[in-house]
């Protein structure tokens, strides 16, 4: 290659090296004076943020701070109004439990006047005698709420002769001599007590035993009611057991002392229901029977008012034609002396001073014309 021409291309590649040194130096002069720029930029946002952070904090503080006071001054009020709520509430609830407390003793003293009174309902109970006299009032006030005075007898010897006097006994109508129903009152209360306990406990050998015996003590019951009460012709072929508690004559019921003991002893047990039902049975049968017995009565009156009643149709009829006649006499009547009346009173305009009486003078027949 000729000299001349490298040289010429080296002197270019020089040259274009000088250019891009240059144009590097300048690029870096302006790179410089543009970080330099920004730096200043930046640190003038930096200044401007921090102030505006210093003055977002600051607002926030005195935000914090109003917040703080006013949450402060709520808290407060509200604890203010809680306390004075709690207070009130807590002296309602102070009332409240005073006056329960004050109903409590009231209810108790009612409760330990009660339990007194069951104290003595229960001595009451425990007595033969008292609970005897217990029964037959109950038994009585039935009577007397079903039967009236004369259909039954109280404390009565049923059997003549007899010194064994039964507690009532309903008067059976339809003889001349009284035929009685004998009712007794029984209250076997130990035994029904001691049953009542043994199912409490839950005892069955107990309850077994206790249940024999107040089978036992039912079937001596009747079989004294049966023997001192009932006499036929005197008394019916029955008698009533009367038992005054539904809770006792529903234990005779489970036990089935009730068609044993009308078997074996022709007595009838009744609790105060069945009581009722069989007065009014026997209130009705009583009226049934008074309307048979005035039957024949009533018939012997029907037949004397018809015959009376043929008698009073003759006496009516004649009566009628009687009446009949009058009313003829009177119309004839009423018509003569009218006309007498009307002449007289016509001549007195025709004849002034002359006494008009002479024409209406009693006429020789009072149908003349």
């Amino acid at each position: 290659m000729d000299p001349t021409v490298l040289t010429y291309i080296l002197i270019g590649l020089v040259s274009v090296l000088l250019i891009v040194v240059v144009v590097l130096l300048v690029s870096m002069v302006k790179l410089r004076e543009s970080v330099r720029r920004n730096a200043r930029r930046n640190a003038q946002s930096a200044e401007l943020m921090q102030q505006s952070l210093r003055q977002d904090i600051q607002n926030v503080q005195d935000n914090v701070r109003g917040l703080q006071t006013t949450m402060t001054q709520t808290m407060t009020q509200s604890y203010a109004s809680l306390n004075q709520t709690l207070d009130n509430k807590l002296q309602g609830s102070f009332d409240s439990i005073n006056n329960y407390l004050q109903d409590m003793n009231k209810d108790l003293g009612e409760m330990k006047s009660v339990a007194s009174g069951i104290e003595d309902v229960r001595k009451v109970l425990t007595n033969v005698k008292s609970r005897g006299i217990l029964g037959e009032i109950q038994l009585g006030s039935i009577l007397q709420d079903i039967l009236s005075p004369s259909q039954y007898e109280t404390n009565i010897a049923t059997v003549p002769g007899s010194q064994e006097r039964v507690e009532y006994a309903v008067r059976l109508p339809g003889s001349d001599i009284p035929v009685y129903l004998p009712i007794d009152s029984k209250f076997p209360g130990d035994a029904y007590s001691h049953l009542l306990d043994a199912y409490d406990a839950a005892a069955e050998n107990e309850i077994k035993a206790t249940r024999n015996i107040l089978v036992s003590q039912f079937k001596k019951e009747a079989k004294d009611i049966a023997t001192k009460y009932v006499k036929v012709p005197y008394t019916t072929e029955f008698a009533v057991m009367f038992l005054p508690f539904e809770g006792l004559y529903a234990e005779a019921v489970n036990l089935g002392v009730i068609e044993m003991l009308q078997r074996e002893y022709n007595v009838v047990i009744a609790g105060p229901s069945t009581m009722a039902a069989l007065l009014n049975s026997l209130q009705m049968g009583f009226r049934t029977l008074a309307i048979q017995e005035n039957a024949e009565r009533v018939w012997h009156v029907l037949g004397n008012v018809k015959s009376e009643f043929a008698k009073f149709a003759d006496v009516l009829e004649d009566t009628q034609d009687k009446m009949n006649k009058v009313n003829d006499d009177l119309d004839k009547l009423i018509g003569a002396r009218t006309k007498k009346i009307q002449k007289a009173l016509a001549e007195v305009e025709k004849l002034e001073g002359y006494d008009s009486f002479d024409y209406i003078s009693e006429p020789t027949g009072y149908y003349d014309n």
